[in-house]
């Protein structure tokens, strides 16, 4: 077990235990929850709701379109998916060794950021050019939302790596719920760039999300200080690829640790898929407007808040490892709605049980894998950890894509089975976390 001994907050002598006021609105906490405010905006407003709706605006005139325009989507997502499987390990490896978070988030936020403003730029050119039958903004659109999603995500290695220095063990629940009850937070501002996009020309939501996205990067960028940690050997960048190989030699010293890796492998797969591919699936199966839809995840986003704060405290007094298989039991039950959702309350019953989850889902993870690592090898660990998630991105959308490419010619079935595979995957993942082996501390 990590030595995780209690940690005095940056910038001040403090050791005894602190209120959860005193505790969310120091500065560094703050600086840090303010940064999944400014990621939760992209998250939500690019990947889930207005790049979905965009595909779909522009693909998607029938139900074989709409599953074409699922395929598409669920393939930019695997793609993005693939280079964070190459790269995440390394970025663990590079936290270990220089101790530096903030230098690699500035520039892969900034790439993200200028990205998604591109995205709205290509996306208003009217020309007559086309590539491979399709027009040439439209491609360019796709391939910026790949690059935006791999720096996106690529930072969130790092941002997690902070949570360690910013409290005791105790807190860390705590911390994390309330950082991810933020995130949400900055979800319900995200999406008052509906007001300006309506229900058309959906690519007008790019550039303002590009502008929110680093307007609440900056107190990350300019407050959070990080603690200065003694550089370890110097090492070519690619002598990474090593180190990982040998981590996964000696899982036999780390079972639990990997152990949890593949459940999350499975869990991850069918939220990261879900959460893809959640607006085209309300509005092919539901009926549902983009006003409603935008309602609908309003609910949902609601429901993280509370699902994040409350699951903190559950985390607290069950353990990870419960809390963890309880967020799996309560996403299958919402898949299950969805799948076979026949009026639209149980849609919206639906999106409110994975919206708990989903907050759920992050706070525990976090919590679970900090707690079975070994300090030294954290950065190291968190890297495998986005690794086996980033991994589970591309199979979940490349079954997702293939399923309803394969049977788009029978419409809105195609989208009912191809959630439908996701239940399975979350119960694989609920059976591997209780496997497990964890005992909760005192």
């Amino acid at each position: 077990m990590a030595n995780l001994e209690p940690k005095v907050e940056q910038g001040s002598n403090q050791t005894k235990p602190r209120s959860p006021l005193a505790l969310y609105f120091s500065l560094p906490i703050i600086s840090w929850a303010l940064y999944d405010f400014a990621n939760t905006i992209f998250s939500s407003n690019i990947i889930t709701i207005f790049f979905p709706f965009y595909l779909q605006e522009v693909i998607g005139t029938n139900e074989r379109m709409d599953q074409i325009a699922s395929t598409f989507l669920s393939y930019a997502n695997a793609t993005a998916s693939f280079f964070l499987v190459l790269f995440s390990p390394l970025f663990g490896v590079m936290i270990d060794r220089t101790g530096k978070r903030k230098k690699f988030i500035i520039p892969f936020t900034l790439i993200a950021v200028f990205s998604t403003i591109f995205m709205g730029v290509f996306a208003s050119l009217q020309t007559s050019q086309t590539l491979f039958g399709l027009p040439v903004s439209f491609i360019l659109v796709l391939l910026l939302f790949v690059v935006a999603k791999f720096f996106f995500h690529s930072s969130l290695i790092f941002y997690d790596t902070m949570l360690p220095d910013l409290g005791t063990k105790k807190e860390l629940p705590l911390i994390s719920g309330f950082g991810i009850a933020v995130g949400y937070m900055g979800t319900l501002l995200g999406l008052t760039v509906y007001l300006y996009v309506g229900d058309s020309d959906f690519h007008r939501a790019f550039i303002p999300t590009g502008v929110l996205f680093l307007l609440f990067s900056l107190p990350l960028f300019f407050i959070f200080k990080e603690k200065p940690k003694e550089v370890q050997e110097k090492k070519s960048f690619f002598s990474g690829y090593k180190e990982i190989y040998q981590t996964f030699k000696e899982m036999r010293l780390y079972r639990p640790v990997f152990l949890f890796m593949i459940a999350y492998f499975f869990i991850n797969d069918a939220i990261a898929t879900a959460i893809a591919m959640m607006a085209i699936y309300a509005r092919a199966i539901g009926g549902f407007s983009a006003t409603e839809f935008i309602l609908l995840y309003l609910v949902s986003t609601v429901s993280s808040i509370i699902g994040s704060f409350v699951y903190g405290y559950i985390s607290r007094n069950i353990g990870s490892k419960l809390a963890v298989a309880s967020v799996a039991g309560l996403l299958i039950v919402a898949l299950c709605f969805a799948v076979f959702a026949i009026t639209p309350w149980m849609l919206w019953l639906a999106g409110s049980l994975f919206g708990v989850a989903l907050g759920a889902t992050w706070v525990t993870s976090r919590t679970f894998i900090i707690e079975l690592t070994p300090e030294g090898k954290r950065g190291q660990f968190f890297g495998l950890f986005a690794f086996s998630g980033k991994v589970s991105s591309i199979v979940g959308p490349l079954l997702y894509g293939t399923i309803t490419l394969v049977l788009a010619g029978y419409g809105n079935l195609a989208s009912r089975t191809a959630l439908g595979s996701l239940i399975i995957l979350a119960f694989i993942g609920l059976i591997i976390t209780l496997k497990v082996p964890y005992k909760k501390e005192a």
